[in-house]
């Protein structure tokens, strides 16, 4: 009998924070919900540059990372996300076969268009923490309970 052992996919997110405090985010084209620009590393892909294409995709901007300011666990799919405070360093902005909107919103606007477990990410780096924090989400809301309880 064979068991198999749970996979898990690691993702990484970019918090992009203008001079007015305002965050990066992008709305996908295939649900409509607005997130931070991020997706899946590829096999053989170092962390930075997964973040740095990932945002190059679906902004068009070219990123460097600054500090990680969060890691979260989607404990339903077994996603870890890798979350990291970004400054731009070129490109222009568009949008692209994955997402039909680019806007940069205030704290206020990000709680009102995102679910919480992606407003969090942005929210935890916006807050300027002296480390990452560590949550766990079920796809949409936070568990209660710290991630490394």
């Amino acid at each position: 009998m064979s068991v198999t052992s749970p996979r898990h996919s690691v993702s990484v997110a970019a918090a992009v924070i203008d001079d007015r405090g305002r965050a990066l985010a992008i709305r996908r084209r295939d649900n409509g919900h607005w997130e931070p620009p991020g997706g899946v590393l590829e096999l053989g892909e170092t962390i930075h540059d997964g973040l740095r294409r990932e945002v190059a995709e679906e902004t068009g901007l070219l990123v460097e990372p600054d500090a990680l300011t969060g890691v979260y666990k989607n404990m339903t799919h077994g996603i870890v996300a890798l979350v990291f405070r970004c400054h731009v360093v070129g490109g222009t902005e568009r949008t692209s076969s994955e997402t039909d909107r680019i806007d940069w919103l205030t704290p206020d606007q990000i709680r009102e268009r995102m679910t919480e477990a992606y407003a969090v990410r942005l929210l935890d780096a916006l807050s300027n923490p002296d480390h990452p924090i560590i949550r766990a989400h079920d796809g949409v809301h936070l568990h209660t309970e710290p991630a490394d309880a």
